[in-house]
């Protein structure tokens, strides 16, 4: 009986086998097999566990499209803009000022009467209809959670602009690329401010309607295996190996006087990078001017906006709100870009990674990150007010 109890203490006890058979399970080839080989089985993180912009951009890759995400990503030609954009940002240095009262932080502003929270914008993209169903209507959906940003839609939006305004009280600015019928330009825009608009961005950057900033067009180009497809509505075909058309080679200054009849809401021009641009638009009466180089996407080998802004600001002297996009990541990046003379920022690819993540809740998530990281890097600087920040607060020193 003794030798019985001593080989029933000494046995595997039942729990225990069945803690060695779940190990076995758990390591067994046979179990890989039932997964499917052709997909990812990686954990996509929730939305509370993502901290910066940055961590959307790996959300987007993993859940949209590749040609989804390529047409957010992509830059023209080698893409040295695009990068220049984001690194010149680096080249600016905060210098703080200590021992400054940043107990309570004020960033509300207003542009050209259109009150924010923020000098935080969205800026206008097109396609949104490729990150998420509802498109611009779940981008609005999102920027009017976050404290009313203001949205610049697109006139390439995969929505009409009334029904994006029916889905949120948010303030919404619209984006228009000329066309050389004036009357076409007097439609668009005439629909846009009845459907709420309190602003006009007139884009003038993009001469070229089929720049070549996604690289697989650029394959395609340059084999010769054709060009790229026409734009409906394109007036005269391409030419070249490249797709070139001439829908915009007409654009002269004289259009904002034409259509500035038909525009009851401030007029600003946006893809501003020279100092004798900036003057040109003061020259025509226009009420605000947008420093952009369309995120690297237009025109390669240029300068970064945030390179050109400070002269832009001297040339314009504070007569006219400036607004500035491109590279910005973080809410010190909005800082440097105050303190070298905007007005305001606006986020291009950010709230769109936003969207393609999580939807509504995404763009809402990430505006809201860059709320309070500006927030910060102006506590952290001793600026407690958007009027106290200026020139002195940064040190440049660009290539």
């Amino acid at each position: 009986m003794r030798n019985l109890q001593n080989l029933w203490a000494q046995s595997v006890s039942r729990r225990r086998a069945f803690r060695n058979l779940a190990c076995f399970l758990a390591g067994s080839p046979l179990l890989r097999a039932q997964q499917d080989p052709f997909r990812d089985h990686s954990r996509v993180p929730g939305l509370s566990e993502l901290k910066d912009a940055f961590d959307f951009e790996a959300v987007a890759y993993a859940k949209l499209p590749r040609y989804a995400y390529d047409y957010t990503s992509y830059g023209a030609d080698s893409e040295f803009t695009l990068r220049r954009n984001r690194e010149a940002f680096d080249w600016v240095e905060l210098v703080p000022r200590r021992v400054a009262d940043v107990g309570k932080i004020r960033t509300a502003t207003e542009i050209l009467g259109t009150k924010m929270d923020f000098p935080i914008m969205v800026a206008p993209s097109s396609g949104h209809g490729a990150l998420h169903p509802d498109g611009e209507l779940a981008t609005h959906k999102g920027t009017t959670a976050a404290s009313k940003t203001t949205m610049i839609v697109s006139n390439g939006a995969s929505s009409g602009m009334d029904k994006i305004a029916a889905v949120g009280d948010g303030p919404l600015w619209f984006q228009l690329y000329p066309r050389e019928n004036i009357d076409d330009d007097r439609e668009q825009l005439e629909r846009a401010q009845a459907s709420g608009c309190k602003a006009v961005v007139v884009t003038i950057d993009q001469q070229i309607s089929t720049a070549p900033y996604e690289r697989t067009l650029h394959d395609r180009h340059i084999s010769g295996r054709g060009t790229a497809p026409q734009r409906a509505g394109a007036r005269r075909p391409a030419r070249g190996p490249y797709g070139l058309t001439e829908s915009r080679l007409w654009y002269e200054w004289k259009f904002f006087d034409q259509i500035r009849p038909f525009v009851k809401v401030p007029l600003l021009a946006k893809g501003i990078i020279n100092p004798a641009d900036a003057k040109k638009c003061l020259e025509h009466g226009i009420d605000g001017i947008y420093v952009s180089n369309h995120g690297g996407r237009s025109m390669d080998y240029g300068p970064s906006t945030i390179e050109m802004l400070p002269e832009i600001a001297a040339a314009v002297g504070g007569r006219v709100p400036i607004l500035f996009d491109s590279g910005i990541r973080r809410g010190s990046d909005i800082l440097k870009a105050l303190a070298l003379g905007a007005s305001a920022v606006c986020l291009g690819r950010v709230p769109r990674w936003g969207l393609g993540a999580y939807g509504p809740e995404g763009v809402q998530r990430v505006l809201e990150i860059m709320q309070a990281e500006l927030v910060q890097a102006m506590a952290a600087t001793g600026r407690p007010s958007l009027d106290s920040i200026d020139k002195t607060l940064v040190r440049t020193d660009f290539a």
